[in-house]
């Protein structure tokens, strides 16, 4: 038994080294693809910038649609159908109140309508934040081991 577990060690060790002999000299490929990675990052900042300088409309108009888009895109590809869900009803409500808040003549109950639902959304997304720091926190220094 001892002879067949130095046997696969052994094997595994040679693949391994096989695998580095392989790849000798990629070192240099990856510091070049990690270089155009900051160069391409850089560049796209800079468009973005200027894009925002030049033309804020229709960056403003771009950025919002991808940030409604992008999580519609994921949680349909990942299947995670609660969010999905979620979003559904954020959309919906947020059009509804978009709606009411185009209308003229402005019903004097709209401002109210607007203030309520963004002020719920903050305290939900500041309280989802503090539980998550929390729970990180509570794992970092170990005190989940006691539940």
């Amino acid at each position: 038994w001892h002879y067949q577990n130095f046997l696969s060690t052994f094997r595994t060790w040679l693949d391994h080294a096989k695998m580095h002999a392989k790849h000798k000299g990629h070192e240099a490929m990856h510091a070049e693809m990690v270089l155009i990675l900051i160069v391409t990052l850089v560049i796209a900042q800079l468009v973005l910038v200027q894009w925002k300088q030049r033309h804020p409309k229709s960056y403003n108009l771009v950025t919002l649609f991808q940030m409604w888009m992008v999580p519609l895109y994921f949680t349909t590809k990942l299947h995670w159908w609660r969010f999905l869900v979620t979003w559904f009803i954020f959309s919906v409500v947020t059009a509804f109140i978009s709606f009411r808040a185009t209308r003229k003549p402005l019903d004097c109950t709209t401002p109210r309508l607007v203030y309520k639902w963004f002020l719920l959304l903050y305290k939900i997304s500041y309280t989802t934040g503090i539980v998550g720091y929390t729970v990180v926190m509570f794992t970092l220094f170990g005190i989940n081991l006691l539940f």
